[in-house]
């Protein structure tokens, strides 16, 4: 069995933590090749060869396929279809957009958010907001998956794989690339940080979720919100955590004026500590925190932000 790992590239930069955790997902599946596609992704290409399990990567040098543009990746990734037994990638945003798309062409079943490959043909992934794991076996001859890699530990950069550079398709012709609008942002990617700082409803304006930006950057943390922070527009939607938002697992999770609904957990309940500040004793989110801190987090933040 060989398995197709479509690799995330922006400006021509590898998406390194999702393909390394990737990497790592599907060990003892079979030999690995990467796909780096779009003008420019040399560098890419050059740093997926280096992480340990990719046996080849397959690099794309054309400009139909930079900027992420969905319909042109598909076309290309079926051209290559044929060759393997499974075609796979992180579930970015990207590969949402990608996978299905090919799934489609290829007439097979895709399956979303894996968690775990048990073997060629059974896969884990949650389901239920995350209360429940579900056992998927395909009887597909392609496998196509998306890998949910918070959970998973990356891959380290020991490996020596060839880079070989190949055709495809080219331009679809069924959309066209206008504009990115990219948020900047000093502090660490929200699913790759070690610490994620996160504030909910209970923050109350946009104005006073400052202290949970000023709490964040004496941790060199990401910063989070929950959907209720985020529709009442005290944060940016990228960066919502949750079922319908961004899944995390960091070293250490700090969530604030969160109450913990369903949803939200979902996102969040595989970090390895949790600690939560909240004036209500009877949050849910205290069902899961390693630390509870029952108080006011206007009077609690400011003092552990002045102790730090």
């Amino acid at each position: 069995m060989t398995v197709l790992l479509i690799a995330d590239v922006n400006d021509g930069v590898l998406a390194t933590d999702a393909v390394a955790k990737s990497l790592s997902a599907l060990a003892g599946l079979g030999d690995v090749h990467v796909l780096v596609a779009g003008t420019g992704g040399d560098a890419a290409a050059a740093s997926a060869a280096r992480l340990a399990g990719v046996k080849k990567v397959l690099f794309a040098d054309d400009h139909a396929y930079c900027h992420g543009m969905a319909e042109s990746t598909a076309a290309l990734v079926v051209s290559l279809a044929g060759n393997y037994s499974h075609i796979c990638g992180a579930a970015t945003a990207f590969n949402k957009n990608v996978l299905p798309r090919v799934a489609a062409l290829l007439d097979v079943m895709v399956i979303s958010d894996t968690t775990a490959v048990i073997d060629a043909d059974t896969f884990e992934r949650p389901i239920y907001a995350g209360n429940a794991v579900q056992i998927v076996k395909s009887s597909d001859t392609k496998k196509v998956f998306t890998l949910r890699t918070a959970t998973f530990t990356a891959v380290v950069a020991t490996g020596s794989a060839a880079v070989e550079k190949i055709g495809g398709p080219g331009e679809a012709g069924l959309s066209s690339w206008v504009a990115d609008k990219v948020a900047a942002s000093d502090r660490p990617e929200l699913t790759s940080a070690k610490v994620v700082v996160s504030g909910g409803r209970g923050v109350g304006s946009k104005v006073s979720f400052d202290l949970i930006e000023g709490l964040a950057d004496k941790l060199g943390a990401a910063v989070g919100a929950s959907r209720a922070a985020v529709d009442s527009g005290y944060a940016p939607n990228d960066w919502q955590v949750g079922q319908t938002g961004k899944v995390v697992a960091p070293q250490l999770y700090v969530a604030i004026g969160i109450s913990g609904a369903i949803q939200h957990l979902a996102g969040m309940k595989d970090s390895k500590v949790i600690v939560a500040i909240n004036k209500d004793e009877d949050a849910p989110i205290f069902q899961v925190a390693d630390y509870g801190f029952v108080a006011d987090l206007f009077t609690a933040v400011p003092e552990l932000i002045g102790k730090l």
